[in-house]
C-alpha cells in the first residue's frame, strides 16, 4: 500500500498546482485538502455570491467537489443524476429531501439516492465536499 510520500509521486502535490493545470483524474491522486479549502477561501474573497466550488476529482462516473458556502447560503431544489454524497468538514448544512429537513454536522455525511429533488441551505459558513457517481459516463 503507498503511503504519503509514494502516493504523491502517483498523483500530484496541490502545493505545487494550481486549480487550473492540476489533474483532475488518473491512476492515483493525493489531494491535500487544507490546501484547497484555503484556495477556495481565497477564491471566495473575489465572489460576492456566497458560494465558491472546486472541482477535486473528474474521473469517468466520480466527480468530487469542494463546496464553500457562505452562512445563510441557499443551493436551490436540484436533482442529480447519480447517487451522492455531502461529508460536512466544517460547519452546518441542512438538506431538505423529501419534505424531510436533515442536519448535517461536521465531520458526518449524508447520501441520497440518484433521481432525488434536494435542496441545500448553510446555517453557518460550511465546508463540505459533494461526490457525484453519473451512471453511464465510462468506468
Amino acid at each position: 500500500m503507498a503511503r504519503g510520500r509514494d502516493a504523491t509521486r502517483l498523483g500530484y502535490s496541490s502545493r505545487n498546482m494550481s486549480s487550473f493545470n492540476r489533474p483532475l483524474s488518473g491512476k492515483a491522486l493525493l489531494i491535500d485538502l487544507a490546501h484547497e479549502i484555503e484556495a477556495a477561501q481565497a477564491a471566495r474573497s473575489a465572489q460576492p455570491s456566497g458560494r465558491t466550488a472546486r472541482t477535486l476529482v473528474k474521473d469517468g462516473p466520480l466527480r468530487v467537489t469542494l463546496i464553500l458556502l457562505d452562512a445563510g447560503g441557499e443551493i436551490a431544489e436540484h436533482h442529480a443524476e447519480g447517487p451522492i454524497s455531502v461529508h460536512v468538514i466544517s460547519g452546518t448544512l441542512r438538506m431538505r429531501i423529501d419534505e424531510e429537513e436533515h442536519q448535517i454536522e461536521e465531520g458526518q455525511m449524508l447520501t441520497v439516492s440518484a433521481g432525488v429533488r434536494h435542496d441545500v441551505a448553510a446555517d453557518t459558513d460550511a465546508v463540505f465536499l459533494l461526490t457525484v457517481a453519473f451512471p453511464g459516463h465510462g468506468a
